[in-house]
């Protein structure tokens, strides 16, 4: 098992060691100007080269590339992960400050996943092409075609229009305010917990219904174990690991749905952050969060692939 994860951490380390190649080089190839996202066009005109040279000097973009990446290696291993230009603080203190609604809404929203799509996978696969099947399936793909900001536009509609709610804009923290956190993050975790729960339902049902033609639930039946035993003692613990590595991977897309979802419902998290970063041409923001976001990627796939391996001993370790 050891050498099983110590082989998964070298492929992760590698994985993550491209990553950051490949997104370093694709910054510096955008087209645009640092200066000009900074100045403005106006204010571009009034500066001078001397002037010009010197700003981007300051900002270490004269350097050669094989430098400006070593130096960001640097600022990623010290933890500072570089500065924005457009606020007094380092991308490190950012993701501190947003990081953790960020974090909260996609945990939260995996939860919403496997609560509404687990039962339903398993009532569904009870009574396939059922009524209820059938209504299952029709939701579950309305639920994966509807993009996720339009549904969060139209709750924050509905609850201003309807209800006369607003949910509250300012940051909080968990522990500090709960309540306040927790109206500010269950919008959006809804709204993404819902995309993810029709895939898990679909991937749910799916190995359901093959497990449970295997001949091992045909004995526990034979035997005389009522159907809800066979689900719940037989079907389901085998049925579940594929569902757990799609949770893995769902959980990743999360951090990318999450960009259009909270600039929908105003939440100040990362994706938030990156949303203004992109419409500001911050580079050093956008460059740090998207290899942020791929890390955490690589590190919940590697999570996933430790879990499978002690969940099922079919897995060889060596």
């Amino acid at each position: 098992m050891y050498t099983y994860i110590v082989r998964r951490m070298g492929f992760g380390a590698l994985t993550v060691l491209g990553v950051s190649i490949i997104v370093f080089l694709i910054m510096r190839v955008m087209p645009g100007d640092p200066l000009t996202a900074i100045f403005g066009p106006e204010g571009m005109t009034k500066l001078t080269e001397a002037q010009r040279n010197s700003y981007m000097e300051e900002l270490g973009l004269t350097d050669p590339l094989f430098l400006q990446y070593i130096y960001w290696i640097g600022d990623i291993l010290t933890g500072e992960f570089g500065r924005s230009f457009f606020r007094a603080e380092s991308v490190g203190e950012m993701v501190i400050r947003r990081g953790p609604l960020t974090a909260q809404i996609a945990i939260l929203s995996v939860i919403f996943s496997w609560v509404i799509g687990l039962p339903v996978a398993i009532i569904s696969a009870m009574k396939p092409n059922s009524i209820i099947d059938n209504v299952v399936r029709f939701f579950s793909i309305i639920s994966i075609a509807i993009p996720g900001f339009w549904l969060g536009m139209l709750i924050i509609l509905g609850l201003l229009f309807w209800f006369g709610y607003r949910p509250p804009l300012t940051g909080a923290s968990l522990f500090e305010n709960p309540w306040t956190t927790f109206q500010m993050i269950i919008g959006p975790a809804i709204v993404l917990g819902l995309g993810q729960a029709a895939y898990i339902a679909r991937m749910a049902r799916s190995t359901l219904l093959e497990v449970i033609r295997e001949d091992y639930v045909r004995t526990a039946r034979a035997k005389g174990l009522s159907g809800k035993g066979v689900v719940r003692l037989h079907a389901l613990p085998n049925a579940l690991l594929p569902v757990i590595t799609l949770s893995g991977i769902l959980l990743g897309f999360v951090l990318a749905g999450s960009i259009p979802v909270e600039r929908a419902f105003g939440v100040p998290g990362l994706g938030f952050a990156m949303f203004t970063a992109v419409n500001e041409r911050d580079i050093f923001v956008m460059q740090n969060l998207v290899f942020l976001y791929a890390m955490v990627f690589v590190m919940l796939n590697i999570t996933v692939d430790i879990i499978i391996a002690w969940l099922d001993p079919r897995i060889r370790y060596s």
